[in-house]
């Protein structure tokens, strides 16, 4: 048990080291950052005080070794865009970003399931090629397309929903259906598949035998063992 914990304690650590080292690079390769909130009108020398004030004159490896460094004491720096705190920042935006993902979770779960049941239960109908056609499409569909058409149709078009903000339920609408759509779509896929098998189980004929309801076979018996791998 020790070890394993080691092990994942491990793992963990270096996750988080590979996940610096790319964010780290990746402000890098996207351009100079002072030039990311300094005025376009900006005199050169502005610009080269500015950078050495910030350590961006410094080497690279100093640079890396300090933010480093930095991060592993909780010190995530000074947002260049906003000139705040960054750690506090992402900590204020916390909370709305776990209402966003608990609701499209919840999303997820109330449309994937019945979608996968059902065509489990209807396999080889006009129901379970719909089912699955739409599962297909939603793994597919690139959610920055999906987004951006949902923004284009019903707020561009429609006005009936907002095009961002935290302003109530009309605005967690389309985020959530961009987040859920490719999760729904693998879990309805997955909850097709498990029922089937579970279908054929001899419990399930056994059930059947005995004159049981489909529904009640379906939903007392199928429904929880098929939901162990879901």
């Amino acid at each position: 048990m020790r070890g394993y914990l080691l092990s994942r304690l491990g793992q963990t650590a270096l996750v988080v080291f590979l996940s610096l080292t790319v964010v780290f690079f990746l402000v890098r390769l996207s351009g100079d950052p002072v030039l990311l909130f300094l005025p376009m009108d900006i005199q050169a020398k502005d610009i080269n005080e500015t950078r050495q004030r910030l350590g961006f004159n410094d080497p690279l490896a100093v640079q890396y070794s300090r933010f480093v460094a930095n991060a592993a004491r909780g010190d995530f720096g000074e947002s260049l865009r906003y000139r705040r705190d960054a750690l506090r920042l992402v900590l204020e935006r916390l909370p709305a970003t776990l209402e966003l993902g608990a609701t499209a979770l919840l999303l997820t779960f109330l449309v994937a399931i019945p979608i996968g049941v059902l065509s489990a239960t209807r396999r080889g109908t006009l129901l379970d090629y719909l089912g699955m056609g739409a599962a297909v499409l939603g793994q597919a569909i690139p959610g920055f397309w999906l987004g951006l058409m949902l923004i284009y149709f019903f707020s561009v078009r429609l006005h009936w929903l907002p095009t961002g903000g935290m302003g109530g339920p009309a605005n967690f609408v389309m985020p959530c259906v961009v987040l859920a759509s490719f999760y729904a779509a693998r879990i309805a896929r997955l909850t097709r598949s498990s029922v089937l098998d579970t279908l054929n189980e001899e419990f399930v004929l056994t059930a059947r035998a005995k004159g049981l309801a489909e529904w009640i076979v379906i939903g007392k018996h199928t429904l929880k063992n098929s939901a162990i791998p879901i």
